[in-house]
């Protein structure tokens, strides 16, 4: 589930010259389980867009603390798609983060400053509640991050490797492999333990095989072992989110895994297809 102010991926966004982030609002909710995947990603506009110091409102979907967990709440329309759903459905559900970690520190993805990110919770417990879901839902690892930039992503970026994982001792690892467009690497590992957090070197970056629209990406990975895909949820023609096996210091870790092509985001093309996947309703 993401939040969107100013949504990096929205067309309707760059079209308007990216002047006013409060009136292109937006929460991503990605559900996948053994009834195939679901999506929406409704694009909204300054009237639907309620924010406070602890609390974060768009459209029916909010995030919120409580002074002890991250609240989530959905109420979204899930978008068709062949062999899942014929029909936009609504679904409505709830997601509850415990953090076993907590993280304040920064971190910029360009030598400029102009691109942030902050892990906030590197490792928690993470429980989804929905009618939509197989026994009214799960309990399982959680993580919480943010991003927050001044300028458009392929502006700055050729693409990136993102990946997270968790140790057997309940240790949380985090990697970051950004191409900049002058063709220059910020390439980074951070361990976060209970008490303590410390950028970790970083084996040499294996290749992962491509997915249907050609995004391939790779992950950082021992000498020694292989990297394995295990799993891909969303294959876009510039994104691709999937869950990937490798091994980094001796830890293996099964790595929720994200690559972005910025180059790919940046064509129109590739704009022009992205109202069928994140409608707008200002």
């Amino acid at each position: 589930m993401i939040a969107f102010i100013g949504s990096v991926f929205s067309p309707y966004y760059h079209w308007s010259g990216r002047k006013n982030p409060l009136n292109h609002v937006a929460f991503n909710v990605a559900l996948y389980g053994p009834r195939g995947h679901a999506w929406a990603m409704t694009e909204r506009g300054t009237r639907h867009l309620r924010r406070e110091g602890r609390a974060l409102e768009i459209g029916g979907s909010s995030i919120c603390f409580d002074g002890s967990e991250l609240v989530l709440a959905f109420d979204e329309v899930f978008l068709p798609w062949p062999g899942q759903r014929w029909w936009p459905e609504r679904m409505q559900g709830e997601i509850r983060l415990a953090p076993s970690i907590l993280a304040d520190q920064a971190y910029r993805l360009d030598p400029s400053g102009r691109h942030v990110w902050q892990p906030v919770v590197p490792q928690g417990r993470v429980t989804v509640s929905s009618e939509m879901l197989p026994n009214g839902g799960w309990s399982g690892q959680g993580y919480h991050d943010m991003n927050y930039g001044s300028r458009p992503l392929e502006k700055d970026f050729e693409g990136w490797d993102w990946a997270r994982g968790a140790t057997e001792d309940g240790r949380a690892i985090l990697v970051y492999d950004a191409v900049l467009a002058d063709k220059s690497r910020n390439r980074f590992g951070l361990l976060y333990a209970e008490d303590e957090v410390r950028e970790i070197e970083l084996p040499a970056r294996q290749r992962l095989a491509r997915g249907f629209w050609g995004v391939g990406g790779g992950v950082a990975c021992d000498e020694a072992a292989d990297a394995n895909l295990c799993g891909v949820y969303e294959d876009s023609p510039f994104y691709r989110r999937s869950l990937v096996k490798t091994e980094i210091a001796g830890e293996r870790l099964v790595m929720m895994h994200e690559t972005l092509d910025c180059r790919r985001l940046a064509n129109p093309l590739v704009r022009l297809m992205l109202p069928f996947r994140m409608p707008r309703r200002a």
